[in-house]
């Protein structure tokens, strides 16, 4: 799989993902008492994993009756300590740090509050107080890749970074494309942005004018770009939406749509922090958690997958969920 990446433009946000997890060894918290905090890298004003952290973080208000607050951050190692710090100091028992690069600083700040769980998506850490939560991706882009190989002449991804969460899911497609079609042209390109939409939008016109009919992407906001420079193209070009319903931009060119109910993900694990019940690992979502991971076909689709194929995904989808399909490197 060839590989480019594209020189840094106006970088604000890295990975994105959602996190949570639990106390271990800590008595149940009272409803009044629980408090959780949120660290976003960019707006949750923006549609997109960081508003799907600040809606997760409402509807735990919502449920438990928890304190909750959250923080806006720049892309800053510093900053990112500091909050999780901030909050530690001020008894908050839970806080979610809203994409693989809180992770360092989540390590390095835990050991100073063990009465605090750090929780850090998009990660498989699990060390002490510690707990990643990841959606694995590569399960959902593992059947996108069949539907390419299937239905297309070349596929392109185009990733926000080149980080592990993206990696995977990446990892995913290219095995997928190969279960069908190993000599199926595929080609990569990292923007390092994930809000840099017209940065996303040149690299998928590129790899259209190279041949690839599907154009992927994995960048949040700046996904968009790829989403519209699809439509722009025509319906002989196909995509998928990742991770929010773009469906209305591009009718036509959105095969299916991939979306992590990240919120129900927190619910259901907070539910156990909430109760001293704590993930004994990082907790890692995939396709056999149907109200988390949900990828739906769009029917008015110029190119609207057949139902041979949807029939055969199903079984795919089964095999992966009973683990005879391996869809990423462990």
């Amino acid at each position: 799989m060839k590989k480019t990446v594209i020189s840094r433009r106006s970088l604000l946000a890295s990975a994105l993902g959602l996190t949570l997890a639990g106390m271990a060894c800590h008595a149940p918290a009272k409803a009044d008492d629980f408090k959780m905090g949120l660290l976003v890298p960019g707006s949750v004003a923006e549609e997109g994993w960081n508003r799907i952290a600040y809606d997760a973080l409402k509807r735990v208000e919502k449920e438990f009756g928890a304190k909750i607050s959250y923080v806006e951050l720049p892309d800053n190692p510093a900053a990112f300590e500091k909050a999780f710090r901030d909050y530690a100091a001020h008894g908050y028992q839970v806080v979610l740090g809203h994409g693989f690069q809180f992770q360092d600083a989540a390590l390095t700040t835990a050991a100073d509050f063990p009465g605090t769980v750090f929780l850090v998506s998009s990660s498989y850490v699990h060390e002490d107080n510690v707990i990643g939560l990841n959606t694995d991706a590569s399960q959902p882009f593992y059947l996108m890749g069949v539907i390419a190989a299937k239905m297309g002449k070349g596929a392109g991804l185009v990733g926000g970074m080149e980080i592990p969460p993206i990696a995977h899911a990446f990892d995913g497609f290219e095995r997928g494309v190969k279960s069908i079609n190993p000599d199926f042209p595929l080609s990569t390109v990292f923007i390092n942005s994930f809000t840099d939409a017209s940065a996303a939008k040149e690299a998928a016109v590129s790899m259209m004018s190279q041949g690839a009919d599907f154009i992927v992407p994995n960048a949040n906001a700046a996904g968009l770009g790829v989403i519209q420079a699809t439509q722009e193209a025509g319906t002989q070009f196909g995509t998928f939406s990742v991770y929010s319903d773009y469906t209305e931009v591009a009718p036509q060119n959105i095969l299916g749509t991939f979306i992590a109910d990240y919120g129900q993900g927190i619910v259901r694990i907070v539910s156990g922090i909430r109760d001293g019940v704590v993930p004994q690992s990082n907790v890692d979502f995939g396709l056999k958690d149907k109200d988390v991971i949900k990828f739906t076909f769009n029917d008015e689709a110029a190119r609207s997958i057949p139902e041979d194929l949807r029939k055969h995904l199903e079984e795919v989808s089964a095999k992966i969920v009973s683990g005879e399909i391996e869809t990423r490197t462990k």
